[in-house]
């Protein structure tokens, strides 16, 4: 604030008036001016504001003058020299500001501070009352923060970094008036977590979209050592799937097809196939999962029926399986048994078992007298840990005798105890297989089951005659998910790595700890299945350190995050083609029989998700569909409305066709099924080489089948494709019929197919008018006719038989799915005066007609080509009359 001051001052003239006052000094802010000249009253005035920051006070020198006695100044008489001391008083116009626009401060966690920070405020008032802060305030509500008057900040609690990282608080300040600051400051306090050794920067979920190949788990992670002395370390990284299937994300294709997809060796026998009419054993028994696999309880058993296993086993055979066992109830546990083939009555003799007994695999092979008469191996024994561990694993025995050998999870055991015995004598008493327990046919009032497995089994099999591969075992037991290193040359030379043969167990060791840091961002998770389980897979990475010296050792936690993998986009597979047709009963006697699906179509489409840019409309979604490709398992043609009569039909297919596809098939009375992985191109191929021959046609009114196909054992399943088959049926003309009309050809219908429409449409059919009854009444008249008819004979044979080998060229297929057949009930009433010219004119017209569909007319045989041509001749001859066309409409709908 500016001040003006007046002062007086007074001035005794002993003679005269006082005249002026004078002030020395340069630039003064002051002026003195008289009041009374003759009292020598005046006053000391502020010629402009006074600025107290500018200068707090003025002293300066002051002289008064009379008015003397001439008129020039220096005539007149000045008083004595006096000081003046002017003190500028301050007001409070300039509120506090903070030196800083910010501070920032890190403190550690878990620490009560006396002084985090200071903060400071200055203010420009030049008062001491106004010029000093006299308080500071925290803004911000409810922070474990305090200030002081001097600006120190505090915390009043102990901060937690997991609770908050950072904290962000206002502060003012106050000068001694009370005003407070201007603009408040802003106070950042970060709060560090107390160094703890471990992994930083990894996630815990990891999201996996199916078809990504290899991606890696922890791009960014980093240890944090805490400046300990490492020397060296050794980290482990574990994919946990022994919850997903059988231990771990396998294909689901069934037994066959994964052994003919790993290339094993045919005549592979099933033992616990999926419930069918043909399979029915497994019917009873309980299923786990999807994937087929059964769950013995301890009171199940399944009988295997007679001839799906030889009787005797020859020295070479392999038998597999998938089990999960827990350990046995009680301390001497009972026998679990798997698989035993033993007496089906009187006795109670064990030909070959496999059972478990107290967490001991143990495989009985008893050979007869007739194979060998001396003493030989026949209890062969393993002990591991994994029989009893309650997780899935794949155990193969080769049994080339008297050599037995294990194969579990791929790697190799020898038997550790075998035992030998006598062979058994031979008897005529028949012998039952079993599956989940034992027969025990003899020594017992009533035949039963005992010794009772608890447990899980999928895929057991036998396969008699031969053994097994070292690399088909490791294929029909490889996951098909797992770590994986990316560029496996970039590691450090001093980077040791190794996996477990099912690579859900990767260790790393090295000794410097950038290296580790740079080879564990490298490992990745990789699904090679197309349509993978869907599902968490638990993941863990454990470290253990070595220091120098005799330092205390770090300790560093484990690593618990889980890949999520996300649901497949699930296919829709579609059946297309022609669903009814005819053909001619000849076709039906032939070698070649009749094609039942020429012209199917497999086709497997996905819905595709729209992009996120995607022009919004307000017309309704229609569901956008994308082709996709996969491969199948199995696809069946099943036989509706009975099964077929082996002696007067039946289904048949090239084997050539299923081998060059590396396909297999089966056949039965119910229809015929197509198995093994393959592509949907592969599928269509073979299915368009099925056919259908039955040698009594005549009593055949339609056959009907359905197909329909399988991804995955039955995950992804197709539309039921229905096809009708009927017999194509002639034209029978009575001997009463006019010569002129048995060289019109039987009636061809034409059928128009419409490929991309499902509804019912009408299909035009062409139907040759008959001519009138031209009635001969003289004999001229009948001579005539006679040669006329002659004649038209063989030009009409002629023609018949082009079209006959223009159709077999053809082979067009009938399609009745919307036939209909017209017949004029009063064409026999017309005119029959109607001329002869005007008859052959239309007769032309038909022959034309004929001739145009030709291209789509069923075959028929050349005996019935030459039978037909001398049924013509011989009614020509006989000049038989007016008759009726009889229509067979057995088939027909009008």
């Amino acid at each position: 604030m500016k001040l003006r001051r007046e002062e007086v001052m007074e001035n005794q003239k002993p003679k005269g008036e006082i005249c002026a006052f004078k002030i020395h000094g340069q630039e003064l802010p002051f002026e003195a001016v008289v009041l009374n000249k003759t009292s020598g009253e005046g006053r000391l005035r502020a010629k402009s504001p006074i600025d107290c920051e500018l200068q707090k006070e003025y002293t300066f020198i002051i002289q008064a003058y009379d008015c003397g006695a001439g008129p020039r100044e220096t005539a007149w008489k000045k008083s004595h020299k006096a000081v003046v001391h002017i003190q500028v008083k301050d007001v409070n116009e300039f509120a506090p500001a903070f030196k800083e626009p910010a501070y920032k401060a890190v403190v550690t966690e878990g620490k009560i501070y006396d002084s985090i920070l200071q903060v400071e405020a200055v203010d420009e008032d030049c008062s001491p009352q106004y010029s000093q802060i006299c308080n500071y305030e925290i803004v911000t509500t409810d922070v474990p923060f305090a200030i002081d008057r001097n600006g120190n900040i505090r915390n009043t609690e102990k901060l937690s970094y997991d609770k908050q990282h950072q904290y962000e608080i206002l502060v003012t300040a106050y000068d001694c008036g009370q005003k407070p600051a201007a603009q408040d400051t802003l106070v950042q306090v970060d709060v560090k977590p107390v160094c703890k050794p471990g992994w930083q920067d990894w996630a815990k979920r990891i999201e996996y979209q199916p078809g990504s190949g290899s991606m890696a788990l922890f791009p960014s992670i980093h240890l944090e050592t805490c400046d300990g002395a490492v020397s060296s370390l050794q980290v482990t990284a574990e994919l946990q799937t022994n919850y997903i299937g059988k231990g771990c994300d396998r294909e689901t294709y069934s037994e066959k097809s994964l052994q003919k997809l790993c290339g094993a060796s045919s005549g592979i026998i099933d033992l616990l196939p999926s419930p069918s009419s043909a399979t029915n054993w497994t019917a009873g028994l309980l299923v786990d999962s999807s994937e087929m696999i059964f769950k013995f309880d301890g009171r199940q058993g399944a009988k295997i029926p007679d001839g799906i296993v030889p009787k005797n086993l020859t020295d070479q055979f392999t038998i597999t399986m998938w089990m999960r066992h827990g350990p046995s109830p009680g301390v001497r546990a009972e026998k679990e048994t798997i698989l035993c083939n033993s007496d089906k009555t009187e006795m109670n003799r064990h030909h070959y078992a496999l059972y478990v007994h107290n967490c001991r695999l143990v495989f009985l092979l008893r050979k007869d007298f007739d194979q060998a008469d001396t003493f030989r191996p026949a209890e062969f024994h393993w002990k591991l840990d994994q029989i009893c561990d309650k997780e899935w694993h794949y155990y193969v025995i080769n049994v080339e005798f008297p050599v037995v050998t294990l194969y579990m999870d791929g790697a190799t055991y020898e038997p550790y105890l075998v035992t030998n015995d006598w062979p058994i004598h031979p008897s005529h008493i028949a012998m039952q297989l079993t599956v989940g327990a034992c027969w025990q046919g003899g020594e017992v009032a009533k035949p039963r089951f005992a010794q009772f497995f608890h447990g899980s089994l999928a895929s057991l099999t036998i396969r008699p005659g031969k053994m097994e591969s070292q690399k088909v075992i490791s294929c029909l037991q490889a996951c098909k998910e797992g770590l994986d290193i990316n560029s496996l040359e970039s590691l450090g030379q001093g980077i040791k790595y190794h996996f477990n043969p099912s690579q859900s167990i990767l260790v790393m060791e090295g000794d410097d700890i950038g290296n580790i840091n740079r080879a564990l961002q490298k490992v990745s998770y990789i699904n090679s299945r197309q349509f993978p389980t869907a599902g968490v897979r638990r993941l863990r990475v454990s470290s253990k350190v070595q220091c120098f010296g005799e330092d205390v050792c770090i300790s560093i936690p484990d690593v618990d995050a889980y890949v999520m993998v996300l649901q497949a986009m699930e296919p829709q597979i579609t059946l297309r083609g022609t669903e009814r047709f005819w053909r001619p009963a000849s076709q039906f006697e032939s070698a070649r029989g009749v094609i039942l699906f020429p012209d199917i179509k497999i086709v497997s489409t996905f819905a595709k998700a729209e992009a996120p840019g995607d022009v919004k409309t307000t017309a309704p979604k229609s569901a956008v569909l994308d082709e996709m490709l996969h491969n199948l398992d199995f696809c069946d043609i099943l036989v509706l409305g009975g099964d077929l009569d082996p002696r007067q039909e039946c289904l048949e297919l090239n084997h050539s066709e299923l081998h060059q596809r590396h396909l297999d098939a089966t056949n039965s009375t119910a229809g015929y099924s197509i198995y093994g992985v393959g592509s949907m191109s592969r599928y269509e191929q073979v299915l368009r080489h099925i056919r259908y021959r039955n040698w009594h046609p005549t009593s055949l009114d339609a056959r009907r089948f359905r197909v329909k196909c399988s991804e995955l054992n039955g995950r992804y399943t197709s539309n039921e494709f229905n096809l009708e088959v009927s017999v194509l049926r002639e034209v029978r003309l009575s001997d009463k019929e006019h010569v002129n009309h048995l060289i019109v050809q039987p009636p061809f219908l034409q059928s128009v197919h419409h490929p991309e429409t499902r509804s019912s449409i009408q299909r035009s059919s062409v139907v040759p008018s008959i001519a009138t009854v031209v009635i001969i009444i003289s004999v001229c008249m009948l001579v005539f006719v006679v040669a006329m008819g002659v004649y038209r004979i063989r030009i009409a044979h002629q023609h018949f038989v082009q079209e006959t080998e223009a159709a077999k060229e053809a082979e067009m297929d009938w399609d009745d799915s919307a036939l209909t057949i017209t017949v004029n009930p009063m064409e026999k009433h017309e005119d029959p005066g109607r001329g002869e010219e005007e008859t052959e004119g239309e007769e032309e017209e038909e022959a034309e007609e004929d001739g145009s569909s030709s291209s789509s007319d069923s075959d028929d045989s050349e005996e019935e080509e030459e039978e037909e041509g001398m049924g013509r001749g011989r009614h020509g001859q006989s000049g038989a009359r007016q008759g009726q066309l009889e229509w067979d409409d057995s088939t027909l709908s009008y």
